[in-house]
């Protein structure tokens, strides 16, 4: 099983500076990709910029979005800077796509909730791979949009899909699932991992990628470090919910612990962990890779 890395971004305080550091300490290894999600009505960096920095600033690791909310973007023009940021990573891109759960996101960038669904998801990444494929998506174009990827055929699609239903949906476009376990816990990884074999099956497809992420910390605030994290990043539920959330959901065990959980996660069948960190501390990836490596 292969162990990747999320970068903090939805953590305050971070800048030019520090976003290098991890990226470039991601990139030493052992970690085998750098990842980073999708906000808009958030103090995180733009994950399209984010990720083309990340590209020039790293040689070795896969960069992957976990996730990009496609109804956010325009179709065509998602499909230019990831082809972009596939050719300056040369060919390193993984992409991750989602419908995300925040309204003010698409609020803020005037997206039409109503497109919140399955059918329009899958019909926004046909058109990326369409364009990718070099065709002409729009009636008059006289030539493609460019670049193409570096990755015949454009880089791997993964579903952040977390339900049944959803992720029986993506069956039918994405290469594989990245979940998320709030707790985490094997038990729900399992059913998530069951769900999408089964799916995948009936699709008539190879079988698929399976990624899991969680958030964690370590050390004795560990706990703290997580509620903190949960009570600035789901501001869009209710205060009493978050506080409900904040006291069990993350990893804030011991290093023998996150060893355990890692071996148990391998055990059910994954091809790569993405741990998520609710520090900007790039001390912590030490720590992980001591852990668990």
């Amino acid at each position: 099983m292969d162990i990747g890395m999320t970068l903090p971004v939805m953590e305050p305080g971070l800048d030019r500076d520090l976003i290098r550091r991890w990226a470039t300490e991601i990139d030493r290894g052992p970690y085998s990709t750098l990842a980073a999600g999708e906000r808009i009505a958030f103090p995180n960096p733009e994950l399209m910029a984010t990720m083309a920095a990340c590209a020039a600033w790293t040689e070795r690791v896969k960069l992957a979005t976990t996730i990009i909310v496609a109804q956010l973007h325009d179709p065509v023009m998602l499909a230019k800077q990831l082809a972009t940021i596939d050719v300056l990573s040369n060919g390193r891109l993984v992409a991750g796509f989602g419908l995300g759960g925040r309204s003010e996101d698409y609020l803020s960038v005037g997206a039409d909730w109503a497109e919140r669904n399955q059918p329009d998801l899958a019909h926004r990444v046909a058109i990326v791979r369409r364009v990718w494929a070099g065709e002409k998506v729009i009636d008059g174009m006289i030539r493609p949009v460019e670049p193409k990827p570096v990755q015949p055929g454009g880089p791997k699609l993964m579903t952040g899909s977390l339900g049944p239903k959803a992720i029986r949906a993506a069956a039918q476009w994405a290469d594989g699932l990245y979940g998320f376990s709030f707790g985490p816990d094997p038990r729900d990884i399992e059913q998530a991992f069951e769900t999408a074999r089964a799916a995948w099956k009936e699709a008539g497809g190879k079988p698929p990628i399976l990624v899991t992420v969680f958030w964690f910390a370590l050390g004795d605030t560990a706990r703290d470090q997580v509620a903190t994290h949960l009570r600035r990043y789901m501001n869009w539920l209710a205060p009493d919910a978050v506080e409900a959330t904040a006291q069990h959901a993350g990893f804030a065990g011991t290093a023998a612990e996150l060893k355990t959980l890692m071996r148990q996660i391998a055990d059910l069948g994954a091809d790569e962990v993405v741990p998520s960190p609710v520090t900007t501390d790039p001390a912590i990836l030490a720590r992980f890779a001591d852990a668990v490596f």
